[in-house]
């Protein structure tokens, strides 16, 4: 099997939808749209940068977040297999540039959608339309609990519902699980503390275990 065999095979198995477009519009789109794959710890956008495809995510995880003029960063959402960018969406439906940072958390495969074959497929293959629009509410109603933890939740039952979530092993520094919630290091490893004397969790170097999920979440929901 070739390699276009391959990246057919594996766009269709993560993103079904495009198995309903003609097989001509199909071949254009691998034609089109070669795959990208990117190391951990790349940065795939930032702020001002342009837009110059839809990338559907086939292998990999992509975190898309905000940083702050001090440098304090905050996760917007992440982007997994069978998933795309709406930002990236976004961007090219307004002819605007990027407004977020977006790096591979792990190793990434990409397959761009360039930006006049994205606006064809809005216009002309419903199916695609609704997939793209129907990600758009889940990323709304993501981004709409994420403000609602910041502004109406203490830190310290954000960690907890956090650590429940993403549980039972996290590898992650302080560092990462205070950019996760747009706090700062020192505050994160004061309540991981407090969790651990608690008996809540266990710490070791750049990893959190939770050892008692049901005591983190009832404190999570107070």
């Amino acid at each position: 099997m070739n390699d276009t065999s391959n990246t057919r095979d594996l766009l269709l198995a993560r993103f079904p939808v495009l198995a309903e477009l003609p097989a001509a519009r199909l071949a254009e789109l691998l034609a089109a749209a070669p795959l990208r794959q990117a190391p951990a710890g790349s940065v795939l956008f930032e702020p001002t940068m342009p837009c110059e495809g839809f990338p559907l995510v086939l292998e990999g995880s992509v975190r898309v977040s905000k940083t702050s003029p001090s440098g304090r960063e905050i996760v917007l959402y992440r982007v997994s297999p069978g998933e795309a960018c709406i930002l990236s969406g976004g961007c090219l439906l307004s002819e605007t540039t990027y407004a977020a940072r977006g790096v591979a958390e792990s190793d990434v495969t990409l397959l761009p959608i360039p930006a006049h074959l994205f606006q064809e497929l809005i216009l002309q293959h419903p199916p695609f339309c609704h997939f793209v629009f129907d990600m758009y509410g889940a990323r709304l109603a993501e981004v709409m609990e994420l403000v609602e933890e910041v502004a109406f939740r203490k830190l310290d039952t954000r960690l907890a519902r956090l650590l429940v979530q993403r549980g039972p092993v996290l590898s992650a520094t302080h560092q990462n699980l205070a950019d996760e919630l747009g706090s700062v290091r020192v505050f994160v490893s004061r309540l991981l503390g407090n969790f651990e004397e608690s008996g809540w969790v266990r710490l070791e170097r750049e990893r959190v275990t939770v050892v008692d999920p049901k005591a983190l979440l009832e404190f999570a929901q107070q």
